[in-house]
């Protein structure tokens, strides 16, 4: 990343000058005033460059005082560099998230919870982009949660081996937020990033909302193997309770791990004319992506299969899942049979 003696190296920031940028890296402090300024200075000629950006990038690596102002300017600026100023706009390019990532990276982490909410934010902002830089967001959650390493451990108030109801919202931003164009269904190396973090935190009192974010998103990416269509991620996603409507039986099993019911999870996976009109549309387009896929099915089942099948005794959430899967699907795949036959 600039530091502030790397500012001003060159020609190309248009409307941002030399001169208030080098005032302030000198005085080592922004105010609410300074950033009126920059705001009319960055956003004046209605494009945000790539100088621009890495100057406001030098600016946030000053060790003073930074004003309440400051984070959102930084984030909204630097957001629309990234996502809004390339064409198509909307869509990441690959070498639009490779800048970003080397801009925000100490040593594969993130450096600061305002660069961490500028990672989550591009995504949410984006229609589209690289899986990767899902991945790598999904990691420094992952970092925190599991080694109690990165900015959202500055704090110190984060628990290594324990996911938080924080941690767990943000998860759920990032696995939200990367449901843009062609990106429907929770991918695999999003499910392999949860599955790590369960097995990490399997034995810790984690907030009960992880739960029900595992259970849905792995259901998400594994429904295709069990005769279901993948819904599309926001579907999935959403906070609905889980048994609000589920037998006795079932609603014991899960009750003991969240506050809420099955109702919401079975509801994602219902035929497009059994759900909300305003998810009509979006139904019919993963309908022909999930057709698509049904050619890995099989190595769908077989990596769930060698990721909750190892010996082991199976993790609550772990049995949630098997038995959504259970009541959920038409028909299961022979590989996961043995499975669900433990939570018969």
């Amino acid at each position: 990343m600039l530091g502030p003696s790397d500012v001003w190296m060159g020609n190309e920031m248009g409307e941002l000058k030399s001169a208030p940028v080098a005032e302030l890296a000198a005085k080592n402090r922004i105010t609410a005033e300074d950033v009126v300024m920059l705001r009319r200075e960055v956003f004046g000629d209605g494009v945000v460059t790539r100088s621009e950006a890495e100057a406001l990038f030098a600016l946030d690596a000053i060790e003073g005082d930074k004003c309440a102002e400051w984070p959102d300017f930084f984030i909204e600026a630097v957001t629309d560099f990234i996502v809004h100023q390339e064409k198509p706009a909307g869509y990441i390019s690959q070498d639009n998230a490779d800048w970003l990532v080397r801009a925000i990276s100490r040593d594969g982490m993130v450096d600061s919870l305002t660069e961490l909410e500028l990672l989550v934010h591009v995504l949410e902002k984006a229609k589209s982009s690289p899986s990767g830089l899902c991945a790598y967001a999904l990691e420094q959650v992952a970092h925190a949660v599991n080694d109690g390493k990165g900015p959202l451990m500055h704090g110190g108030k984060l628990v290594p081996g324990l996911i938080a109801k924080a941690e767990v919202e943000l998860l759920r931003r990032i696995l939200y937020a990367h449901g843009g164009d062609g990106n429907i269904a929770i991918t695999r190396a999003e499910a392999e990033m949860l599955f790590k973090i369960n097995e990490r935190t399997a034995a810790a009192n984690n907030d009960p909302s992880w739960n029900d974010l595992f259970v849905k998103a792995i259901a998400n990416f594994v429904m295709c193997s069990a005769g279901y269509e993948a819904p599309i991620r926001d579907v999935a996603l959403r906070r609905d309770s889980f048994l609000d409507q589920a037998d006795p039986e079932i609603g014991g099993f899960f009750g003991r791990m969240v506050s809420g019911g099955l109702a919401g999870i079975m509801e994602a996976y219902c035929a497009p004319g059994d759900i909300e009109s305003e998810w009509e549309s979006k139904n019919k387009a993963a309908e022909a992506l999930a057709r698509r896929a049904e050619t890995i099915d099989a190595g769908e089942a077989k990596w769930l299969a060698e990721r909750i099948g190892s010996g082991r005794p199976l993790h609550e959430n772990e049995r949630a899942l098997l038995t959504l899967i259970k009541h959920a699907s038409p028909e299961i795949h022979p590989v996961l049979k043995p499975l669900i036959d433990k939570v018969a």
